[in-house]
C-alpha cells in the first residue's frame, strides 16, 4: 500500500504526468467529437463529395503550414525557458501569420483550380482562408499555453474546434440530409473564424498584448523557416496522396482512403497528447545536449510505442465496423484501414526521435530526414496512384512513415555517438 501511495504522489508531482493527463482528458473528449464528426460528415457528404473536400483540404494544407513561417515553434523554443520573451515573439507570430497567410491563400486560389478542375475557386478560397489564417492563428494560440505548460487550455482549444464541427455536421445532416463540399467549407470557415477569435482573446486576457520587433523577426526568420519547411515536408507526405487522388479525379477513391486515414489520425491522438505535453521539456533537456534529449525520447517511446501497437491491433480487428457506422458506400475503407493501421506505431518512433533532435538544436537534421521522406513519398505516389488508386497511396504512406521512423532514430543515435559527453561538474540541470 505504501508503494502505491508513493507512486501516486510521484505521479501527482510530475509535471509531465499532470500535463499529459490534461491533454488526455481534452483530447480524449476531442476523439469522441472527432469520431462523431467523421461519421456525421461522411453521411452528410457521401464518398464523392467527401473525396472532393478531402482533396482540396490536402492541397491547401501542404502550403498553409508556411503561413506562420514556423514562428510558433520559434516561440516555443525561446519562450518555454524564458517566459519574459512572450510579447515580442507573440507579436512576430501574429505578423507572420496574417501577412503570409493572406499571401498563400491568394496563391492557392489562383493555382489549385488549374491543378484539379473539379475544385472551383470559391471552394479553394473558403478552404484556404480557413486553414491559412483561422486555423493557423488558433493553433499558434494553443502553442502559447503549451509553452507555459497550461495544457488544460491547450486541450480546451483543440476540443473546441472538433466539438463545433461535430455539432455543425450534425445540424446540417438533420436539417439538409445532404450537403456539397462547397457548402461544408463555408460552414467550417465560420467555425474556424469563431475558434480563432476565441483563442486570440484568451491569449490576450492571460498574457497581455503583443509587441513587435523587426530586428528580432529578421534574426529568427531562418530558424522559423527551418521549422516551416519541416512542417511542410510532413504535410507533403501526409497529404500529397490525397491531393494526387483528387488531381486524377478519383474522388470516390479519395473519400474511401481519406476516411480510413482519418480513423488512423484519431487513434494517433493519445500518442500526440503525450508528445504535446513533453515537447517543451525537450527544449529544456536540450540545454544538456543530445544525450539528455535522447534519454528523454526513450522515456516517451516506452509510453507511446505499446499504446500505438495496441491501437494498431484494435484498428485491424475493428475495421469492419466502418460500413455499419458510415454506410455501405464506404465498405472499401475496411481494407484501407487494415493497410494503414501500423502508421501510429511508425509515428511513435519518428516523433520521439524527431523531437529529441529538435530539442537539442538539430532541427536541420530532422528536416533532412523529413525532406528525403517527402521526396520518397512523392516518387512512390507518382507511380503507384495512377496504377493502383488508393491502394497505391496506402503502400506509399506505409513506406514513407516506416522509413522516417527508422531514419530519425538512426540520425539521432549517430549524433549522440559523436556528441561530447557533458562533465558531471557544471552539468546543466
Amino acid at each position: 500500500m505504501t508503494s502505491l501511495q508513493d507512486r501516486w504522489r510521484e505521479l501527482r508531482s510530475s509535471s509531465l504526468a499532470r500535463n499529459t493527463g490534461w491533454m488526455f482528458l481534452g483530447l480524449g473528449l476531442s476523439i469522441l467529437c472527432q469520431g462523431a464528426y467523421f461519421i456525421l460528415l461522411a453521411r452528410l457528404l457521401g464518398p464523392i463529395e467527401y473525396g472532393i473536400y478531402a482533396g482540396v483540404f490536402a492541397m491547401v494544407t501542404i502550403l498553409s503550414v508556411y503561413s506562420t513561417l514556423g514562428s510558433q515553434f520559434t516561440f516555443l523554443r525561446h519562450v518555454s525557458p524564458a517566459p519574459e520573451n512572450f510579447a515580442l515573439y507573440w507579436g512576430n507570430v501574429l505578423v507572420s501569420t496574417l501577412t503570409l497567410g493572406s499571401f498563400f491563400a491568394g496563391l492557392l486560389v489562383w493555382t489549385v483550380p488549374h491543378l484539379a478542375h473539379s475544385y472551383s475557386w470559391r471552394l479553394v478560397l473558403c478552404a484556404a482562408a480557413g486553414d491559412c489564417l483561422c486555423v493557423q492563428l488558433a493553433d499558434a494560440s494553443s502553442r502559447v499555453f503549451q509553452a507555459f505548460e497550461k495544457m488544460r487550455t491547450t486541450a480546451f482549444l483543440k476540443l473546441l474546434t472538433n466539438l463545433l464541427r461535430a455539432l455543425l455536421a450534425g445540424f446540417l445532416l438533420w436539417h439538409q440530409h445532404h450537403a456539397t463540399a462547397q457548402q461544408w467549407v463555408v460552414a467550417t470557415l465560420t467555425v474556424s473564424f469563431a475558434v480563432a477569435c476565441t483563442a486570440l482573446a484568451l491569449v490576450t486576457w492571460c498574457y497581455g498584448k503583443p509587441a513587435f520587433s523587426l530586428r528580432l523577426l529578421r534574426q529568427r526568420c531562418g530558424e522559423g523557416a527551418a521549422f516551416a519547411v519541416s512542417d511542410s515536408a510532413a504535410g507533403i507526405y501526409n497529404n500529397f496522396d490525397k491531393g494526387m487522388l483528387g488531381h486524377y479525379g478519383m474522388n470516390a477513391a479519395n473519400g474511401i482512403y481519406t476516411m480510413a486515414y482519418r480513423v488512423v489520425d484519431v487513434c494517433t491522438v493519445p500518442m500526440l497528447a503525450i508528445h504535446a505535453a513533453a515537447f517543451p521539456g525537450f527544449f529544456r533537456k536540450g540545454i544538456g545536449g543530445v544525450q539528455e534529449t535522447t534519454a528523454y525520447a526513450l522515456r516517451i517511446l516506452k509510453r507511446t510505442g505499446p499504446m500505438a501497437l495496441l491501437f494498431a491491433v484494435a484498428m485491424a480487428l475493428g475495421a469492419p465496423v466502418i460500413p455499419h457506422l458510415i454506410g455501405k458506400s464506404f465498405s472499401d475503407s475496411v481494407l484501407a484501414l487494415r493497410w494503414l493501421c501500423l502508421l501510429p506505431l511508425f509515428r511513435s518512433f519518428q516523433y520521439s526521435a524527431g523531437d529529441a533532435l529538435t530539442g537539442a538544436g538539430h532541427q536541420k537534421l530532422r528536416l533532412g530526414a523529413q525532406t528525403i521522406a517527402a521526396v520518397l513519398n512523392f516518387g512512390l505516389n507518382l507511380y503507384l496512384i495512377p496504377h493502383c488508386g488508393w491502394l497505391g497511396a496506402a503502400w506509399s504512406s506505409l513506406a514513407t512513415d516506416g522509413f522516417l521512423g527508422i531514419s530519425s532514430w538512426t540520425v539521432l543515435l549517430v549524433v549522440r555517438s559523436h556528441a561530447p559527453r557533458p562533465h558531471l561538474v557544471g552539468r546543466p540541470t
